[in-house]
């Protein structure tokens, strides 16, 4: 695998540095699952869990689609994989489920949430309200997307490396 993931930079400002960072674990998604077949990206980590590679890609589609397009842009779209019968849908429903369009379809929402981040100059912009009424900052969504790919691209080391032995940050 070519790492051409483009690390942040030791110095800039808050919003550039935040941009950065949550482009760097976005990459990092896409470099864990680099090279794989559609089989292995469905490939399941230990039951009973369904936790998969392909799962994570539909799972933060679903995420960059939350935040940036209902939350902070205050559009009614609906999720993309789950719903209220089934809320872990983007992870459960991935055995017949096409790598391709969930990899278009996770590019696809990315590109709306660089859109919808851009066209806000400020980060204390307030998104709409969530499940538990409470609003967030511009500033508190990019940060806590970060955390959210951070801790979803250590679930996909993992799978990784169970898959074929590679591993790596």
């Amino acid at each position: 695998m070519a790492d051409t993931r483009t690390h942040p930079g030791p110095t800039g400002g808050e919003r550039e540095m935040l941009r950065a960072w949550l482009d760097w674990h976005r990459e990092t998604l896409a470099y864990k699952c680099e090279g794989l077949t559609e089989e292995q990206l469905r490939t399941r980590s230990v039951p009973p869990s369904t936790l998969s590679l392909l799962g994570l890609v539909r799972h933060l589609a679903d995420v960059e689609r939350t935040w940036f397009r209902r939350r902070l842009n205050g559009e009614d779209v609906p999720p993309l994989y789950f719903d209220d019968t089934d809320v872990d849908g983007e992870f459960d429903n991935v055995d017949t489920a096409s790598a391709e369009e969930a990899f278009a379809t996770w590019r696809s929402e990315v590109g709306h949430a660089r859109a919808a981040e851009a066209a806000h100059p400020d980060l204390d912009v307030l998104a709409a309200r969530g499940r538990n009424g409470e609003r967030r900052s511009l500033r508190w969504i990019l940060i806590h997307m970060i955390e959210e790919y951070a801790r979803h691209n250590g679930h996909a080391d993992l799978l990784r490396e169970r898959l074929d032995g590679v591993t790596g940050e």
